[in-house]
C-alpha cells in the first residue's frame, strides 16, 4: 500500500518577539509527526539560542534571510527582492502549502495554497496605543494596502484569539471568515520551583504596547521586588530609567524567562495591546498567580482565572499588586486556576488546529500551474 505523501511546508517567521516562539513550536510539532518543515526568517537574525532551540530536530530547516518585516519597510520598497528571494527559495524546496506569519508576502503569485497566520499589525497596536497620527503618512497607506491585499488574497488566515480575528476583519474585511486558534505551549517538562516573594513582567521595553512602565513607575511603592525581562530595544538602547525595587534583566534566553518564571510568584502584563499573549500562558504553567491588563484578549482567555486592571490606572496596578502580596489565600489560589487554565492551551491542539486547516486547503484549493503536486498529477 502506498503511504501517504509527507507534507512540506514553506514558514515564515521573525526573531523579535513571541511569534518566534509560535514558529519554532509549530515547525518542532510538524517535524515530529513526520512532516518537513523550511523556517524562513525575516527581520532580524535569530539569536544563537533561537538557533539551537530548531538545530538538529527532525524535519525542520531554518534559513535566514535579511529580507524586511513589513512594519520596518512600510513603503515597501524591499518587496521586488522579497519575492524574488522567497520564490528561490519556495522554488528549490518545492512546499505543498506556504504558511505565512506575516501578510504582505501573501500577495506574491504563489504556486501553492497560503495560510497567513495575523499575529499583530501596525494599525490595529496605534489604535490601543493612542498613536494613530504618527502612522498616517504616505509609507503607512501603503503598509494598510499591502496588508489588505495579503489577507484578501490569502486562501486560508488564522488569528490567535477570537478578539483579535474580529479586529482583523472589522479593519481590513478580508473575503473569508478567519479562524481563530489559540496559541498553545508544551506542557511537558516544566519544573515547579519554590515560589519566591518576586513579582515577573516580560516583554519587549521598547515596545510602549506591552507597556511595562507601568509596573516600572510603581515598584518603589510595591514590597516585594520586580524583575522586567525584555529586550530594550532593537539597537539595544535602554528604554526605561532603572527605577527602586525594579530590576531590568534585559533580553535573556527562551530557558532563563522559564526559569525566572517558575520562581516568581506573579505575573503582571499591563499591556494595552497583546493579540494573545504567549508568555502569559508560559507563566500561568510555571504557576505564577496573573495579574492582567483588562483587554479583549486578555479577557477571552483567562477570564475567571486572573485579576485584571484599566491599564492605563497606575493606582489600580498599585492596589491589585499589595493586595496580591500581601493575601497568600488569594495568590494560592489565582495560581492554581491559573495552572488549571493553561491545561486548555495545549500545543497539540494548538498543531492540530492547524493540521486541519492545512489538510482542508489542501482538498479544496485548486492546484497552480507549475506546482509539485500538479506536475505530479500529470506525470
Amino acid at each position: 500500500m502506498k503511504s501517504a505523501p509527507v507534507m512540506r511546508l514553506m514558514m515564515t517567521a521573525d526573531a523579535v518577539g513571541g511569534v518566534w516562539v509560535f514558529a519554532a513550536n509549530l515547525a518542532r510539532a510538524l517535524g515530529a509527526a513526520g512532516h518537513q518543515v523550511i523556517l524562513v526568517t525575516l527581520g532580524p537574525r535569530p539569536t544563537d539560542a533561537q538557533r539551537h532551540g530548531v538545530a538538529g530536530h527532525r524535519g525542520v530547516f531554518l534559513f535566514e534571510t535579511d529580507l524586511q518585516l513589513e512594519w520596518q519597510d512600510p513603503a515597501g520598497s524591499d518587496l521586488s527582492r522579497a519575492r524574488a528571494v522567497l520564490g528561490d527559495i519556495a522554488d528549490e524546496w518545492a512546499p505543498d502549502l506556504n504558511h505565512l506569519n506575516g501578510f504582505r508576502e501573501a500577495m506574491f503569485d504563489w504556486k501553492v495554497p497560503t495560510i497567513v497566520t495575523g499575529h499583530s499589525c501596525v494599525n490595529s497596536w496605534a489604535s490601543a496605543c493612542g498613536e494613530c497620527e504618527a502612522f498616517a503618512g504616505e509609507e503607512w497607506r501603503v503598509y494598510s494596502a499591502n496588508l489588505e491585499a495579503g489577507l484578501h488574497k490569502a486562501d486560508a488566515w488564522v488569528a490567535p484569539t477570537r478578539a483579535f480575528r474580529d479586529v482583523l476583519a472589522r479593519r481590513y474585511k478580508p473575503p473569508t471568515k478567519g479562524y481563530a486558534v489559540w496559541n498553545g505551549v508544551d506542557g511537558a517538562g516544566c519544573i515547579q520551583l519554590r515560589k519566591r516573594p518576586v513579582i515577573l513582567g516580560a516583554g519587549r521595553v521598547w515596545d510602549r504596547a506591552k507597556n511595562l512602565c507601568a509596573l516600572s513607575s510603581i515598584a518603589s511603592d510595591i514590597d516585594w521586588p520586580i524583575r522586567i525581562a525584555g529586550s530594550f530595544g532593537l539597537d539595544g538602547e535602554e528604554t526605561l530609567a532603572a527605577t527602586e525595587g525594579c530590576d531590568f534583566l534585559g533580553e535573556i534566553s527562551h530557558e532563563e524567562l522559564l526559569r525566572e518564571m517558575a520562581s516568581a510568584s506573579i505575573f503582571v502584563s499591563p499591556a494595552l495591546y497583546e493579540p494573545f499573549g504567549l508568555s502569559v500562558l508560559e507563566a500561568a504553567r510555571a504557576g505564577c498567580a496573573l495579574l492582567l491588563a483588562d483587554i479583549p484578549s486578555f479577557r477571552e482567555l483567562w477570564d475567571g482565572a486572573a485579576v485584571f486592571f484599566d491599564p492605563r490606572d497606575a493606582e489600580a496596578l498599585r492596589r491589585a499588586l499589595r493586595s496580591l502580596c500581601g493575601d497568600e489565600l488569594q495568590r494560592t489560589g489565582l495560581q492554581r486556576a491559573g495552572m488549571a487554565r493553561a491545561r486548555r492551551y495545549p500545543l497539540h491542539r494548538t498543531v492540530g488546529r492547524y493540521r486541519t486547516i492545512y489538510q482542508s486547503v489542501l482538498a479544496t484549493q485548486p492546484l497552480r500551474p507549475g506546482s509539485t503536486q500538479a506536475a505530479e498529477m500529470s506525470a
